[in-house]
């Protein structure tokens, strides 16, 4: 006699758009085709994205990650990563002859475009976004450090004093929209004169994650971010969760480990990924939930994402 177990409803909302975005997944066909193309191992400077999943499989394909150009044989491919690299490591690449292939995200590239034109202008730069983190290093890579100066905080802007100086802003793509307007207003209130970007750096993706879990925490009680704790732009939606009244927001690095034995069937889940995230993921959390609770699954839709970039040049020549 099969006696069927009556599993409780757990309502999960899904946010879209989450997960990969262009530049994420650009930068990932990129390695592969490198490896299809020229065969193991190529090289990659710093994780191609932040995502220790996507890493891993990378990995046993027959990328090598690396911190420095001269870690590479210089017979042997170099791909630089999603986050973009200082103009030294261009350099160090070219001067050894290597193959360099350049998976930079094009709105990271835009950054670097911007910031030769402020400093060809004389202007000194500040740069809004984290100390250490990849994007920042490769953005005040572009010239001299001493043209730069690093905001990370409002009381970063309150306090830095740059007397007689013509003074431009540029910002990370992965951070928080509001955190980063705040600062932006306290920095032309102080330097009315400040150049900016035309268009904000903060990318698209960035933007559109942020906005959908604002939306989805007006319905979940919980909300559940999957990405790595390298990974600004997670971090950010966790943020946004709780700014947003979600007390308990989480980011996720592996779902196949989370503790889920404690959820309460009458709470809502939110899930979103960050954009470095594979959807691969999102599933594994499902899977998992739906093995203790029957799931009844809503999308929060907040806009659609048509945004593709090409693979680099060098690529689609040998394609």
């Amino acid at each position: 006699m099969n006696i069927q177990v009556i599993k409780p409803r757990l309502k999960v909302m899904l946010a879209s758009p989450r997960g990969f975005c262009a530049g994420v997944s650009r930068a990932i066909e990129t390695v592969e085709k490198t490896l299809l193309q020229h065969g193991a191992p190529v090289y990659v400077r710093h994780e191609i994205v932040h995502n220790a999943h996507v890493v891993k499989r990378l990995e046993t394909m027959g990328a090598i990650f690396i911190d420095e150009v001269d870690q590479a044989p210089a017979e042997r491919p170099i791909i630089f990563s999603a986050h973009g690299a200082p103009a030294a490591a261009y350099e160090q690449a070219n001067q050894r002859g290597q193959l360099l292939i350049d998976a930079a995200c094009p709105l990271v590239l835009k950054v670097h475009s911007q910031v030769k034109k402020f400093v060809a202008q004389g202007h000194h730069v500040l740069v809004i976004g984290h100390k250490g983190h990849p994007e920042v290093d490769g953005v005040i890579g572009q010239s001299n450090p001493s043209h730069f100066s690093l905001i990370e905080s409002i009381e970063d802007a309150n306090n830095i004093t740059l007397h007689g100086k013509k003074l431009a802003y540029v910002t990370q793509t992965t951070l928080s929209v509001e955190d980063t307007q705040a600062i932006i207003s306290v920095l032309k209130d102080r330097f009315p004169e400040i150049a900016g970007p035309r268009k904000a750096d903060i990318c698209y993706a960035t933007s559109n994650r942020q906005a959908a879990v604002k939306e989805l925490s007006k319905f979940a009680n919980t909300v559940f971010v999957i990405g790595s704790p390298t990974s600004s732009n997670s971090q950010r939606l966790v943020d946004v969760a709780k700014v947003n009244g979600v007390k308990n927001a989480y980011l996720v690095e592996d779902p196949s480990s989370l503790e889920i034995s404690n959820i309460d069937p009458d709470t809502t889940i939110g899930i979103t990924a960050g954009a470095s995230a594979p959807e691969d993921l999102v599933e594994t959390l499902l899977t998992r939930l739906a093995e203790m609770f029957t799931l009844v699954i809503e999308t929060v839709e907040t806009t659609r994402e048509d945004i593709a970039f090409k693979i680099p040049s060098l690529l689609q020549q040998a394609s």
